[in-house]
C-alpha cells in the first residue's frame, strides 16, 4: 500500500512539472526572444565590471576562466562574449537610466550556439550601484540526474534566468515585477548584475532559484570560457526618451482593450507601429494630425506595443486584442 501510495505521489508532481511550462524557444509561437536587430531595442550597456569565476568550482586548482574582458559585453549583441566562471558576476552600466516601460525593459545575450545548450545566471538591478534586487528566477529541471557539461536544457522549464535563449536572441526582463521592491526606484535602473547560475547538484556548490529549488545546467563546464558567457545587454526603455501617454494630454489612444479597430488622436504628424512583444512590427501607418482608425482584425489575440514615432520623441503603450 505504501509503495503505491508514493507512485500516485510521483506521477501527480510528475504532472504537475510536465505542464508548468514558460515561454518556447526563439522562433517558436508565444517565444518572448527579443532579437539583437530587433526594432524594439533603444541602446545598450556602454560599461561593465566584471568579477571573474572559477572553471570547475569543486577543482579551483583549474583556475579561474580568462576568455573576455570587460569592453566584451558593451555595445551591441555581436558574439563577442566574456565569460564568467562559475559564480562569476559582471556589473553593467547604461549611458543614460533605464525605466519600467512598456513591455519588457532591456534584455540579456548569451551566446549559446543552439536552443538546447544553455548556461544560466541570474539577473539583478540596482538604482544606485548598492543595494540590487534579483528578478524571482524559476527552474523546473529535474534535480534527481545532474546535466552534464555538454547536456541540454528546456527552454519551456526556465523562467527569468539570463541565457534562456540562444545566441543572437536576449531574455527579456520587464521591471513591473520588481515594482513592490523596498529600495528600488523602478524608473530610475542605473546598474544591472548578471550572476553565473553554478549548476552543480552537489549541496557544496548548487545555486537556487526563488522557490529554493536546485538550478540544473550544464556542470562541470572546465575551460577557459566556462560559465555563463555574457555578450550584451540591450535597453528598451531608456528612462529620458519614452514618454508615458496617459499624462500626455496631446494623445489619446481608445478603446483599450479592444477587438478589432483601435482609434487614437494626435495633435502632430508622424508614423504609428504596432509591434509583436518580441519586436516584429506587423503594421506599420502614417498619419496626420486629428483621428487616426486602425484596423487590427488581422492581428491574433494578445498583447502588442503600440508605438508613435513623432519629430522629437517615441510614444509607447501596451495595448491588449481580446
Amino acid at each position: 500500500m505504501k509503495n503505491k501510495l508514493t507512485l500516485v505521489i510521483f506521477f501527480l508532481i510528475s504532472s504537475v512539472y510536465a505542464k508548468a511550462q514558460y515561454a518556447p524557444a526563439a522562433g517558436q509561437p508565444g517565444s518572448t526572444a527579443v532579437y539583437k536587430d530587433s526594432s524594439i531595442i533603444v541602446a545598450w550597456a556602454n560599461q561593465a565590471t566584471i568579477t571573474r569565476g572559477w572553471q570547475n568550482i569543486a577543482n579551483q586548482s583549474l583556475g579561474k576562466v580568462t576568455i573576455g574582458d570587460a569592453n566584451s559585453p558593451v555595445g551591441a549583441a555581436d558574439n563577442n562574449v566574456v565569460s564568467l566562471g562559475d559564480g562569476g558576476s559582471a556589473i553593467l552600466q547604461f549611458a543614460k537610466p533605464i525605466m519600467n516601460g512598456t513591455g519588457p525593459d532591456f534584455a540579456v545575450f548569451e551566446n549559446a550556439f543552439d536552443d538546447y545548450f544553455l548556461e544560466l545566471a541570474f539577473v539583478e538591478v540596482s538604482s544606485d550601484g548598492q543595494r540590487y534586487v534579483r528578478f524571482p528566477a524559476h527552474s523546473l529541471t529535474q534535480t534527481i540526474t545532474q546535466v552534464g557539461g555538454f547536456g541540454q536544457l528546456q527552454t519551456v522549464k526556465i523562467n527569468n534566468l539570463a541565457g534562456k535563449y540562444k545566441g543572437g536572441y536576449g531574455t527579456p526582463f520587464d521591471l513591473e515585477e520588481l515594482k513592490d521592491s523596498t529600495g528600488l526606484d523602478i524608473m530610475h535602473i542605473t546598474h544591472i548584475r548578471i550572476i553565473d547560475v553554478v549548476g552543480s547538484l552537489d549541496d557544496a556548490y548548487a545555486t537556487r532559484d526563488t522557490a529554493n529549488n536546485k538550478i540544473n545546467d550544464p556542470f562541470p563546464t572546465p575551460f577557459p570560457s566556462g560559465g555563463f558567457d555574457l555578450d550584451a545587454i540591450a535597453v528598451m526603455n531608456l528612462a529620458t526618451d519614452i514618454h508615458n501617454l496617459s499624462s500626455n494630454n496631446q494623445i489619446a489612444i481608445y478603446p483599450n482593450p479592444t477587438e478589432n479597430s483601435l482609434t487614437f488622436q494626435c495633435d502632430e504628424s508622424g508614423f504609428v507601429e504596432i509591434i509583436s512583444i518580441n519586436g516584429q512590427i506587423l503594421l506599420s501607418h502614417r498619419f496626420t494630425k486629428g483621428k487616426t482608425i486602425l484596423n487590427l482584425s488581422s492581428l491574433a489575440k494578445g498583447v502588442y506595443l503600440f508605438r508613435i514615432n513623432l519629430s522629437d520623441r517615441i510614444l509607447i503603450r501596451r495595448v491588449l486584442k481580446n
